[in-house]
């Protein structure tokens, strides 16, 4: 899985590409810890070349859920394909987690 970043004065976007599986979910985690991260006000995370996600890579996205919450930063997947959101309505995500259709939802919020 590639993460490519771009970045604006107060939002962060990464964009997925491939697949975020045990193996590549370290590579998130890497990025998602990064103290710098906590200083954007949003993390946009486009999912429009995320083809799978497990079990492993979904946790990345839990176990820091807190602590962006703590800081304030709102944290907004967008692109989603349908089989990757089934996966987060299947085990309740949707409803912890931010998800929008388009980029444009995602910076509006």
């Amino acid at each position: 899985m590639k993460i490519n970043q771009q970045a604006t004065e107060h939002t962060l976007t990464l964009s997925l590409d491939g697949e975020l599986d045990a193996s590549s979910s370290v590579l998130l985690d890497t990025e998602l810890s990064k103290p710098e991260i906590l200083r954007n006000q949003k993390v946009l995370i486009d999912c429009r070349n995320l083809n799978y996600i497990s079990s492993a890579g979904l946790g990345v996205f839990i176990s820091h859920l807190q602590s962006f919450q703590d800081a304030g930063v709102k944290l907004v997947f967008f692109n989603m394909q349908e089989k990757v959101h089934n996966v987060f309505e299947i085990l309740g995500l949707d409803s912890l987690m931010t998800i929008v259709p388009s980029e444009a939802d995602a910076v509006a919020i």
